[in-house]
């Protein structure tokens, strides 16, 4: 089977994502997918099911942020004639749609809660009823899920079902943001240059080295679909020459943030600028303390399951109960941080800071 073009790449971190799809394709396992808006989860998605046994028969995605809530379960899991007003005819749901195959449940995290329960059924025991029936239908179907959003915050804040979660997550493959692959940007812009020219029967250009190097040091908020569009953009509007330059490249960036902020090429006043950077250290600071009160609230529960807390250890301060949660995991992890704060449910930055605040660094 051919790569999805997100997957193109000799990156570490894209080779560890094809070999943990080579790893879990022919199973029946579950799996989360988790990454940023554009990085490619559905292709990811799509790779495994099609690497499965399953490949003959269907793969469907329910964009779960997409469904009003109303119609949420008529849509995945079907209605019969006569269920509510307008249901003139049965339905049948996504689930008996891909009945043999598999089902991609996108932005999972945005699923009612409501219905979360009647999920975690499908799947435990692969049961479920359409809506307006008591009879019970059962289906053989590979549930993958993906998200772009931290579950783990969701759980705490009670907007998703803790079993439902960890029901989801048996296997969790995490895309990394384009960013996190610069060495993998060459290798998808040529791809995507020859691939948009050669759909619409235009000569291809080649990138210069300087090009090259300026699509390598942006931000790419937007991921790989970012990098798509904006390389089509530039094929189309820089029609007619050889080589596509760096200043071309530059001309159809449409604002793209570089790393370092400033100075940037963006079509905006400074006081529009001022604003938007303010906003965005705000929810940095928003999501900072709700990583902070999650990393101290499963110290506590912890803590009390466990039965470890004497009349002194439970007078100690929070300060220092973190501290010792945070100093034990990173010892049970061999010092790697990126596991420690994944293991923790905090980003690497505040668990960074954290270390450097309790010294243990």
């Amino acid at each position: 089977m051919a790569q999805p073009l997100s997957l193109l790449g000799e990156s570490d971190a894209m080779r560890q994502v094809r070999s943990l799809i080579a790893q879990v394709a022919p199973t029946d396992i579950s799996v989360l997918i988790l990454g940023e808006s554009g990085t490619g989860k559905e292709l990811v998605a799509r790779h495994l099911h099609g690497l499965s046994s399953r490949r003959a028969k269907p793969m469907l995605t329910v964009n779960c942020g997409a469904i009003p809530e109303g119609i949420f379960e008529s849509e995945v899991f079907g209605h019969e004639r006569g269920a509510f007003t307008g249901a003139d005819k049965e339905r049948l749901g996504y689930f008996e749609l891909a009945n043999g195959g598999s089902i991609l449940l996108d932005e999972v995290g945005e699923t009612p809660i409501a219905s979360q329960v009647k999920l975690l059924r499908v799947l435990e025991s692969g049961e479920f009823m359409r809506v307006g029936s008591s009879k019970v239908r059962k289906v053989n179907v590979r549930v993958l899920a993906a998200t772009n959003r931290d579950l783990s915050l969701a759980v705490a804040s009670g907007q998703f079902r803790q079993d439902l979660y960890y029901r989801l997550k048996t296997v969790t493959i995490a895309v990394p943001p384009l960013r996190e692959r610069q060495d993998d940007i060459p290798v998808l812009a040529n791809h995507f240059l020859k691939d948009f020219c050669r759909r619409n029967q235009i000569p291809t250009p080649t990138f210069a080295s300087d090009a090259l190097r300026t699509l390598r040091e942006q931000y790419w908020p937007g991921n790989v679909r970012e990098l798509r569009n904006t390389v089509e953009t530039i094929a189309t509007l820089e029609r007619g020459t050889g080589e596509v330059t760096a200043e071309m490249v530059r001309r159809n960036l449409s604002g793209t943030i570089q790393p370092g902020l400033l100075p940037v090429r963006i079509e905006q006043s400074p006081d529009v600028l001022e604003r938007e950077l303010i906003v965005r250290m705000l929810l940095d600071l928003r999501r900072e303390v709700t990583e902070v009160k999650v990393l101290l609230k499963t110290a506590i529960e912890q803590a009390q399951d466990q039965n470890r807390l004497s009349h002194e250890a439970a007078s100690t301060k929070l300060e220092d109960m973190e501290r010792e949660q945070i100093r034990r995991t990173l010892g049970e992890f061999g010092g790697n941080r990126r596991k420690t704060a994944k293991a923790l449910g905090i980003g690497e930055r505040t668990l960074y800071r954290k270390l450097k605040e309790y010294e243990l660094i």
